[in-house]
């Protein structure tokens, strides 16, 4: 019969996921089967409670959704559960990056609808003819399920008892994604509550500089940037080559982002935090630009992206002036505020710069290599050709790969044109670039498409990272800047090493133990360490150990 046929194509759909992660996820075969038989036990128990098939399928709608989630991430991102931080990603993510996501994943979405809607629709169906299962079919699979369920527990006690690094929370699906749903809101309350917990915090900075000397320093933080597309940092191509024709640029080609995510790894740029106190400190702490500001700067935060009520708006809202130029509404409707290339920044940098105060610093958070591609550069910029891909997929790589090194060209004429405006200046100046992280773009053969994943590729972690110091930056700070120089050949973290690089730039002193003087790569005691990694479950752990 039909309704019995729905029955078992409904507990198929709902199992699907855990016999995927089976395979997918680093668990032992004892675990795999575990991860089957258990959670499948408890649905088909659960199932075969109630004669209302239609009202049992709408009551598993969360269990329905999870499934639908995981799938489309498994083949985003070809392993893993459900992570925080894609919980997060839904209330921090704007809606026209949304869209543009969205529309590249039709294929899968289209899977995912007919795996899961044709039983929504039977629900609805079954719920107003009022069709039910016979209570002899229900009592029958009621054993069955008893005993599966029972098989389920005596391999998850054999796993507890035999395995040390067996754990419900994180390897038996759905509990860990319920975990994790659990935790991506309590940090979202304890972000809410961020400006009452981090009230009371002060850096009690000063200057080290005299009062009379101008300076002006820019920090640029880039969006999807990895290192190994940058001709700056080895890449064949020529995409950086307004900057690799400079003599006098700091650049550092092992430099390592302790998160693949922007709303971990931005927050931990502009603070004193990185992935080895960032669940205890983040919501404690205030990022850098109030350390300028108690040390007599004025300062400003330029962004070309949306406010997403995280940790970045938080410190953007610390400065003197904070500009979203694509929060700034538009006269023409019918432009895409989202296509806004990061050059629209610099006439609001000359503005800035016309003021001339005598102390300013200023922070340009760009849109940089973000996925769409094709909507972060201009015309001039599209040196790379063909770059008109009509979807992302492995098939389409060449042209995404020339969009994306077209978005690299875009990023090295802008961040040459402020080292331009910078070296006209009549003070002492100087400008620090990274990426928050990088990106896969179906590498080495594999699936792997965009960041943000629960385990991070290589590609999505390793960064650019350089500095520039006008000539009597130099001239007057010897000492530093040779430090400088020295420890850009190291292994360095961005994520622990912006914040006190920046402070030290500018001759800005904290007292007591809220920054660490020994990740500034202007100190002769720069200690470098081993790259780590700021987990899902925010522990750091080392990269080696999940790249």
């Amino acid at each position: 019969m039909f309704k019995n046929f729905a029955f078992f194509f409904f507990f198929a759909t709902l199992l699907l996921p855990n016999i995927i992660l089976s395979f997918t996820e680093p668990l032992t075969l004892l675990g795999s089967i575990t991860n089957i038989i258990l959670p499948g036990g408890i649905i088909y128990f659960l199932m075969s409670i109630s004669t209302k098939l239609g009202r049992t399928i709408w009551l598993f709608f969360p269990l329905i959704f999870f499934a639908a989630f995981q799938i489309v991430l498994l083949d985003l991102y070809g392993k893993s559960i459900i992570a925080v931080d894609m919980f997060l990603n839904l209330v921090t993510t704007n809606t026209s990056e949304v869209t543009e996501l969205l529309g590249n994943m039709l294929p899968i979405i289209g899977l995912v609808a007919i795996l899961y809607i044709p039983s929504l629709i039977c629900g609805i169906h079954f719920i107003r003819h009022k069709v039910t299962l016979s209570r002899i079919f229900l009592r029958y699979n009621r054993k069955v399920a008893i005993t599966m369920t029972s098989c389920g527990f005596i391999l998850l006690l054999v796993c507890i008892c035999s395995e040390k690094t067996y754990s419900i929370k994180r390897d038996l699906y759905p509990v860990n994604v319920c975990y994790n749903v659990y935790l991506a809101i309590d940090r979202t309350k304890r972000t809410a509550d961020y400006h009452q917990s981090s009230s009371g915090f002060t850096y009690n900075a000063i200057s080290s500089r005299q009062p009379e000397t101008r300076e002006i320093y820019i920090l640029v933080i880039g969006e999807t940037a990895r290192a190994e597309n940058w001709q700056l940092h080895g890449y064949e191509r020529m995409t950086t080559p307004k900057l690799s024709s400079r003599n006098d640029l700091f650049i550092c080609d092992n430099a390592y982002s302790e998160s693949n995510t922007t709303h971990k790894s931005v927050p931990m740029l502009l603070s004193p935090v990185d992935a080895t106190d960032f669940d205890k400190n983040i919501y404690k702490v205030k990022s850098l630009v109030t350390a300028f500001k108690e040390a007599g700067f004025h300062t400003t935060f330029l962004s070309n992206q949306r406010y997403n009520n995280s940790f970045i708006d938080f410190f953007a809202f610390e400065s003197d002036t904070t500009i979203f130029i694509k929060e700034i509404p538009e006269k023409n409707k019918s432009l895409d505020i989202n296509s806004k290339p990061d050059s629209e920044l610099l006439p609001l940098l000359d503005l800035i710069l016309l003021k001339q105060t005598p102390k300013h610093l200023i922070v340009l958070h760009t849109y940089g290599s973000h996925f769409n591609y094709r909507d972060r550069y201009n015309k001039e910029e599209e040196v790379f050709r063909p770059c008109d891909y009509p979807n992302a997929n492995k098939n389409n790589r060449d042209k995404l790969i020339n969009a994306y090194d077209n978005t690299i060209v875009a990023t090295d004429r802008l961040i040459s044109q402020c080292i331009e405006r910078l070296d006209s200046i009549n003070g002492i100046s100087g400008l620090i670039y990274t990426s928050d992280h990088g990106e896969d773009i179906y590498d080495d053969g594999s699936n792997r498409f965009l960041h943000a994943s629960p385990r991070p590729t290589i590609h999505q972690v390793h960064v650019p990272l350089f500095a520039w110091l006008s000539d009597s930056f130099k001239e007057m700070y010897p000492a530093i800047t040779s430090a400088l120089e020295n420890n850009m050949h190291l292994t360095i973290s961005t994520s622990r090493s912006f914040c006190p690089t920046s402070l030290d730039m500018a001759g800005i002193k904290i007292s007591g133990n809220v920054v660490d003087t020994t990740a500034s790569l202007f100190s002769n005691s720069y200690i470098p360490r081993e790259p780590i990694y700021l987990d899902d479950h925010n522990k750091a752990v080392p990269l080696k150990e999940i790249i």
